[in-house]
């Protein structure tokens, strides 16, 4: 069943064309990424499709009886509600409901409350009402009664994204949804999207979560769309065979073209006999010839000062915002070709880390020492040390006219500018005029033109594309001096990176000997021991149920407690029927066995507990 049409749709800013003549489909099911370097038109291809951007030529057609939902960029919040306000204002009648029955809570209406719970049970919204906190939960937004005005930039996009996926759309239009969440939280969306009825479409930068969620990519290029049946493993195998055939067809027409071209200057001007279909296809030939094979390469031959044996030496150091400890009593030796990855929940002091080591924040005691040869190179998260209305070449000049290479070479501003895949043609552009991941590139090569020695790069993946990315994994990899990041990008950690500083809380750092996916890896196999610890020690709730033995009779939620656990423990039992089938059919291998186990041993866990709770509650019936 199609959900989607496009046909013909062109745009264009001014003489500047972003896609022409494209035309694709989108069904039930699909899971759909598009992909493009920065500025390519991503974003305008998905605002078009919503409404929100003119197209120039072209239609777009959604089925009529499907509701869609989209996730932009950048929403405007309104900033004088709180987090729950937002949240429950949805035109979805069940969490209107779920509204009306929190508030009745808050006003401990009992006439009330046993209305609403009743038209809930007979919506069967309890489901919804579990998944609402449990989103809340997992991004990190407990504090319900947060004004929005108070929160971070990533806080507002969480909020966004949950807005989206309690839409209970069928088609979900989502651009850069991994962006200001971090890594358990990308892992957690990744799962659920990939588990997920919605059809969807979306822009994202994460090669795991193309690897994992897409079967379909759309490589946006050269003004037209590419599709590809298969994840990003299979986008990337069948786009270099495209290129190689189109290699091979561009050289094959040059030969021609050259033959053809020899024809046409012998003929005199004034024979009227020529061969019109040779004419034209001499001029077919000719634009095959004209295409431009040469990949624009992110070449940074930037030279790298001395480093000493001195390097950064952390004694002893204490820090904490009032209660909040990032860290204590912490000492470590930073070694030469040092290649550490930073990872930790939002929140746990990464960038604060960071900042203490450049001096930028203070620290609250101890010492940091610093080696006299050491030349930081640091990309923080902030766009705003780009002046907007500079010009794009002047923001190289504002460094230097030239930049010293290695083996005494130089490179002018304007080289420099197309070796980081910026043309001739956007030299003279406003900065302002830039998109996101074009203004943190130009940034970009401003950090690496100071010749730094040891780069401390934060979040430096956010808002570039994955053809940027690649070309800076190739330079990262040759690059002498030290290194210390901060990414959520966990495909980018586990190139760059030998080791990492886990930030748990209360100032605990864990240093783990590997990459991110081998730390995940250990991290799963201690969930996986103390899952089954608990299953052999089954701890009993003795608190809850000596207070429910002292009451004479159930309150008005315990009531509603009792009949709701009925329900609970019959979706569960089908739940511990479907995976014990999944088991028995011998069918799973893998990654897929251990955690359809593991979601077995929780569930019969779950089973047990609600049962006693049940059992417990009918003794006061």
């Amino acid at each position: 069943m199609n959900f989607l049409s496009i046909e013909g749709v062109t745009k264009s800013f001014g003489d500047r064309v972003l896609f022409s003549d494209v035309s694709f489909g989108i069904d039930q099911g699909q899971k759909v990424a598009i992909v493009a370097k920065n500025g390519a038109g991503k974003t305008t291809l998905l605002n078009c499709l919503m409404g929100k951007e003119a197209k120039d030529s072209g239609n777009i057609v959604f089925r009529n009886d499907i509701e869609v939902a989209f996730m932009e960029q950048a929403e405007s919040l309104p900033l004088d509600q709180t987090i729950y306000d937002v949240i429950f204002d949805h035109a979805n009648p069940k969490l209107q409901l779920i509204k009306r029955y929190n508030d009745a809570l808050v006003k401990n209406d009992e006439d009330a409350l046993s209305n609403l719970y009743q038209e809930l049970t007979d919506l069967d919204a309890w489901d919804l009402e579990s998944q609402v906190k449990q989103f809340l939960s997992v991004f990190k937004l407990e504090d319900v009664q947060q004004k929005i005005a108070d929160l971070s930039g990533g806080q507002k996009k969480r909020i966004t994204l949950i807005k989206v996926l309690l839409s209970d759309a069928d088609f979900l239009l989502l651009d850069e949804p991994t962006n200001h969440l971090d890594l358990d939280m990308i892992e957690w969306l990744e799962n659920y999207l990939s588990n997920s009825k919605s059809t969807l479409l979306m822009v994202t930068h994460d090669r795991y979560f193309l690897e994992v969620v897409c079967d379909t990519i759309l490589e946006l290029a050269n003004e037209t769309l590419y599709k590809y049946k298969g994840n990003f493993s299979y986008y990337l195998e069948k786009k270099a065979e495209r290129e190689e055939q189109l290699q091979s067809t561009v050289e094959k027409a040059r030969n021609t073209f050259r033959k053809e071209l020899d024809w046409i200057r012998r003929q005199p001007k004034a024979r009227g006999t020529k061969q019109k279909a040779r004419i034209d296809s001499f001029h077919e030939v000719k634009k095959v010839a004209s295409t431009n094979l040469s990949e624009t390469e992110l070449e940074l031959p930037v030279k790298m000062e001395r480093l000493g044996s001195k390097i950064v030496e952390f004694h002893k150091v204490f820090k904490s915002y009032d209660a909040k400890k990032i860290l204590s009593s912490f000492s470590y030796n930073v070694q030469r070709k040092e290649r550490l990855g930073i990872v930790g929940k939002n929140g746990t002091g990464k960038t604060t880390f960071l900042k203490m080591m450049m001096g930028e924040t203070p620290i609250d005691s101890g010492k940091i020492v610093i080696g006299e040869t050491v030349v930081f190179g640091h990309f923080s998260q902030e766009l705003g040390e780009v002046d907007p209305d500079f010009k794009v070449i002047d923001v190289v000049k504002e460094v230097a006219e030239f930049i010293p290479l290695e083996k005494g070479k130089q490179l002018s501003a304007a080289q420099l500018l197309e070796r980081f895949l910026f043309p001739r043609s956007m030299h003279y552009n406003f900065v302002r005029k830039l998109s996101g991941g074009e203004r943190r590139r130009l940034k970009l090569l401003r950090v690496l033109m100071s010749n730094p020695n040891f780069l401390v790069l934060d979040e430096p993946t956010n808002d570039l594309d994955i053809f940027a990315m690649a070309v800076l994994e190739e330079y990262l990899r040759g690059f002498q001096g030290c290194l210390i990041v901060v990414s959520h990008d966990r495909y980018f950690m586990d190139k760059m990176v030998d080791h990492l500083f886990v930030f748990e809380s209360e100032a605990e750092i864990v240093d783990v000997i590997g990459n991110y996916t081998t730390y995940r890896k250990k991290q799963k196999a201690i969930t996986k021991n103390k899952a089954k610890e608990n299953s052999e020690t089954k701890p009993q709730s003795v608190h809850v149920e000596q207070r429910v033995k002292e009451k004479k009779k159930l309150s008005f939620k315990e009531k509603q407690e009792y009949e709701s656990l009925e329900h609970e423990i019959e979706q569960l039992e089908k739940s511990k029927q479907q995976y014990t089938d999944m088991l028995s059919q011998g069918v799973l291998q893998g990654e897929e066995l251990y955690e359809t186990g593991e979601k077995l041993a929780k569930v019969v866990e779950s089973i047990e507990l609600k049962t006693n709770r049940w059992l417990l509650l009918s003794e006061y019936i």
